[in-house]
């Protein structure tokens, strides 16, 4: 299983980016993928999950990125897609994509059990 991430990059605030998690391993559209973030010195931090096709692709969102962030996937392509709107400078960090063995797996990092390398996104003010 291997997970790219890509996508990142350098934007101003109120700006948008599309983040793509491509899977090759394995089939993303029959396990839960998420994308998370960290932050030099923090903790890491769920931003979005989606369950698989067949769960209903449900998705979920934290908090701080709601009504701003969507999480989706293509099938076809083996990629989940993460689009970023209304960037702000509190959303720079490094952006992670990852796998579940499981259907549906939350917002939780312990249930997802292969992870990509991650992609840089810097918001500036």
């Amino acid at each position: 299983v291997q997970l790219q991430a890509s996508g990142g990059g350098l934007v101003q605030a109120g700006g948008s980016l599309r983040l793509s998690c491509a899977g090759t391993g394995f089939t993303p559209g029959s396990y839960a993928i998420g994308w998370f973030r960290r932050v030099p010195g923090k903790e890491r931090e769920g931003v979005s999950c989606i369950s698989s096709s067949r769960s209903g692709s449900m998705t979920l969102y934290a908090d701080s990125v709601k009504d701003r962030f969507t999480i989706s996937r293509d099938n076809d392509k083996n990629t989940v897609y993460l689009r970023m709107n209304s960037l702000k400078p509190e959303d720079t960090a490094v952006y992670y994509c990852a796998v579940s063995r499981q259907a549906v797996a939350g917002p939780g990092a312990d249930g997802y059990n292969y992870w990509g390398q991650g992609t840089e996104v810097t918001v500036s003010s």
